[in-house]
């Protein structure tokens, strides 16, 4: 339940800024063309988007068992991995102008298509982040850390309730939650949790013979942290680790930290 509700609560953050700051720039700059209708009409549209996603990725589910089951679910925990560190990157290069860029670009767009403009922009960031949130979900039930639907259900209703209160926080200015460290702490975890779910992809490939073990236990330190702990289940540690999937995570790694260091390329 703890990782359903971290992932709902970051992501429908997120999403309700985003809104926010369209909602604000509608209210205050709207000369008639573009209403708060389209707005909401873009957010119904990009939750519709989300559903669907949830719903297609339910019936390959159920058509599927055996070994083709076992390669989707470990296909999915890779592509859930991979986006939610592209949205910690891109969080992390655009989160400081993300207001600024969202405002000129709805205002460069309302010259053209108007109130279409908004909503396409309220769409394509809550069904962005519906999307992010429906791939990590399934990825947690393939990899049995929280326990089942339901678990995971609670976990993400108590996760959006969380997200309208801090976003709420946010809107406010309140210090109780800075949003800088918001930020920052929740990026840490993310990246945590998408290098476990990494990990639980690969040894998903591991176990269907896709993936060569190289070097199997590359070490075993059992006896001082096995891996039913928190490190475990949250990050991906592995007490007797495979040389592939131990180099594949070290390079994840590096990978990440060298984008998350780079500077932005210019628009």
């Amino acid at each position: 339940m703890g990782n359903a509700l971290f992932i709902v609560w970051r992501e429908s953050v997120e999403a309700i800024l985003v809104i926010a700051i369209l909602y604000a720039w509608i209210q205050a700059r709207g000369d008639g063309r573009i209403r708060l209708r389209h707005l909401w009409l873009g957010v119904a549209g990009g939750l519709g988007l989300a559903v669907a996603l949830a719903l297609a990725m339910l019936g390959f589910h159920s058509q599927l068992a055996g070994t083709t089951l076992e390669a989707f679910q470990a296909g999915i925990m890779i592509v859930a991995a991979l986006l939610v560190t592209h949205m910690v990157v891109w969080m992390r290069h655009h989160g400081r102008t993300l207001k600024r860029e969202l405002e000129s670009g709805l205002a460069r767009a309302a010259e053209e298509t108007g109130g279409l403009s908004a909503a396409l922009l309220a769409a394509i960031a809550v069904g962005r982040e519906g999307a992010e949130t429906v791939l990590f979900l399934y990825g947690i039930v393939a990899e049995n850390a929280d326990g089942g639907w339901g678990g995971l259900m609670l976990g993400a209703a108590l996760g959006a309730l969380l997200a309208i209160v801090t976003a709420a926080l946010f809107l406010k200015g309140s210090r109780l939650l800075p949003q800088r460290v918001f930020f920052r702490i929740s990026e840490v975890l993310l990246l945590l949790l998408a290098s476990g779910l990494l990990v639980s992809g690969l040894e998903g490939f591991l176990n269907l013979e896709w993936l060569p073990p190289l070097v199997e236990p590359v070490w075993d330190s059992g006896a001082l942290l096995d891996d039913n702990g928190l490190l475990g289940t949250f990050a991906g540690y592995r007490a007797r680790p495979a040389l592939s999937i131990l180099s594949l995570w070290t390079l994840y790694w590096m990978a990440t930290l060298w984008l998350l260091r780079s500077p932005r390329k210019p628009a």
